[in-house]
């Protein structure tokens, strides 16, 4: 059966980047000014494309010196508009001079606050790592990194970049440039599975970095892809120890030291558990206890407080607690819990009934799971289904923001289940996304008229209108992925459902044929699990049917095992 810990899929959450320091400097389009040194200390012209002949910036014609004058006074709006002219070759300026034009363009967007029109343009020069603005260019992807949500895919440009040309910014001015690119960068190469790479980038961040703790959770996953636990953990634990020495730029200290205990949870759950040639489970005590000491870490108010206590009840069943982990979930289906939605948890009570043998419990709370669940897989389907054919991403889309404001029409039975399933945080990363694109529209709506209707307009809204409508379609495919995945999880619960039902008629054959044998009933342990002995600092309250919100967390059921000897 599936095992939500067996798979450690840690969710970063929103990491929002913060702003970046430094300035790039604009250059003067002289003859020259596109050069670099060679190894003689020489000046070498640097070439677009390895098969044409090598690019440099000649004279400028007086239409672009007048755009660069129009640039350096920063009368952002004129000089775009001039800019635009020189790339689009309509001045006749050399390839040199128009790539120059194209790097002041994007700078004079950005400071219009158009990001995704800057945003477009660097992607072009990031494209060329033989354009004369290549490694500028680089800066400017920090900056944009802290105006355009994730989904912008900034990183994947950022990742065009060699760790030479971030180490360039390794200097007193720049530190905190240098430590953000090292983090971006890390970034794009744990994306594409380069995990020690995406490591030795991470540990170049430093701990004064905004970016630091960040660093530390995906290097601390890094590790984890890499089945390397030990230096999971510790990658983990330097998270809680940067917010208790009261690091900066983290948005949500709680959350974090929250994620960094969880983390550590599951990593040492998924250490503790081998299996043999033959798939037999084995424990390691020492690591199942660290486990569940991380679990219990996590704060009572804490948004992942409810998947600690869940998590946990697994841990205790493979140590055999069964008290404590039928206990952790009598405290997930109390009432204060309303939109829980926890179907694997009657997987583990019926799985803990059937190990002490109790087979007419197992049998019972397998009967009321596809009771309860059945219905509400169908609907989840029918739902599902009405989002079939051409352009169901936005129309997809269009159901997450009527989930999002509640007005989705669904029935009060699922509602919290598809809010649930639809409240990942990649996916309100994406839709925020959409939503700053519509503010930049908005922006533009009020630039003046000759702006507008230029070029350099055309050039704005093409980018928006493009933006957007990726924008939407990955919400959309990423929004029915999730509504899929869990209604996937819930029709692999409902089969595993069925398939404690065969184990439970098969160990009650074998049961009957042990008694045809011996001609008699088995002997029974009269083995209980779960009896509580308060002490001084403790009471026993026994469960009345009324929950007690200080109580949660704190439960014990007492078990006993049916099994012969």
């Amino acid at each position: 059966m599936r095992n939500r810990l067996a798979s450690i899929c840690l969710v970063a959450s929103a990491l929002l980047l913060s702003p970046a320091v430094g300035h790039a400097q604009a250059g003067k389009g002289k003859p020259g000014a596109a050069e670099k040194a060679d190894a003689n200390g020489g000046k070498k012209p640097i070439n677009l494309d390895e098969d044409a002949g090598p690019v440099t910036a000649g004279q400028m014609t007086e239409e672009a010196a007048q755009g660069k004058r129009l640039f350096d006074s920063e009368r952002w709006s004129d000089a775009a508009l001039q800019l635009k002219r020189v790339v689009d070759g309509d001045t006749g300026d050399d390839e040199g001079n128009r790539q120059i034009a194209q790097y002041h363009l994007a700078i004079a967007l950005y400071r219009l606050q158009f990001y995704q029109a800057s945003y477009a343009i660097f992607s072009q020069i990031a494209d060329k790592p033989n354009h004369l603005k290549f490694n500028e260019t680089l800066l400017w992807l920090s900056k944009l990194a802290t105006q355009l949500p994730e989904p912008a895919d900034i990183i994947e440009r950022v990742g065009k970049y060699k760790t030479e040309q971030v180490a360039r910014f390794n200097n007193p001015q720049q530190r905190d440039l240098y430590w953000q690119l090292n983090y971006l960068l890390g970034r794009y190469k744990y994306r594409n599975r380069n995990y020690e790479e995406a490591i030795s980038l991470f540990a170049k961040v430093d701990p004064n970095s905004k970016y630091y703790v960040q660093a530390q959770f995906f290097s601390g996953i890094s590790y984890v892809q890499l089945r390397k636990s030990v230096p999971a953990v510790k990658s983990f634990q330097r998270i809680v120890q940067a917010i208790d020495d009261g690091v900066e730029g983290v948005e949500d200290e709680a959350r974090m030291r929250d994620l960094a205990f969880l983390s550590m949870a599951r990593t040492y759950y998924s250490a503790s558990v081998r299996l043999d040639d033959n798939n037999v489970p084995t424990i390691d005590a020492a690591k199942l206890s660290a486990a569940v000491k991380y679990w219990n870490r996590v704060d009572v108010a804490s948004e992942y407080w409810l998947d600690s206590l869940f998590e946990q009840s697994w841990a205790y069943f493979m140590a055999g607690l069964y008290p404590q982990a039928l206990g952790n979930i009598h405290t997930i289906e109390s009432p204060y819990f309303p939109n829980s939605f926890y179907p694997e948890a009657d997987i583990l009570k019926a799985v803990v009934s059937f190990t002490i043998c109790q087979y007419g419990d197992a049998t019972i709370t397998v009967a009321k799971m596809k009771k309860k669940y059945e219905p509400i897989k169908k609907e989840l389907e029918a739902i599902l289904n009405r989002f079939q054919g051409e352009g169901n991403e936005e129309r997809f889309f269009q159901f997450l923001k009527d989930v999002s404001a509640g007005k989705a029409q669904l029935s009060p039975t699922v509602r919290p289940i598809v809010e649930n399933a639809l409240s990942d945080r990649q996916l309100r990363r994406n839709m925020e996304y959409v939503r700053v694109l519509d503010e930049e529209g908005q922006r533009f709506k009020k630039a003046p008229a000759n702006f507008r209707n230029s070029p350099v307009g055309s050039e704005v809204t093409d980018a928006l209108e493009f933006a957007r409508s990726l924008a939407i379609r990955n919400a959309g495919t990423l929004g029915r992925e999730r509504y899929q995945r869990n209604l996937d999880e819930l029709n692999e619960h409902l089969r595993d459902s069925s398939k404690i039902l065969i184990d439970i008629t098969a160990a009650e054959r074998n049961k009957l044929d042990q008694q045809v044998v011996s001609g008699q009933l088995s002997k029974e342990d009269a083995l209980t699990y779960g009896v509580v002995k308060p002490d001084d600092e403790h009471v026993l309250w026994p469960f009345d049917g009324e929950y007690w919100r200080d109580e949660l967390g704190f439960y014990r059921q007492v078990v006993t095992s049916k099994c012969s000897k």
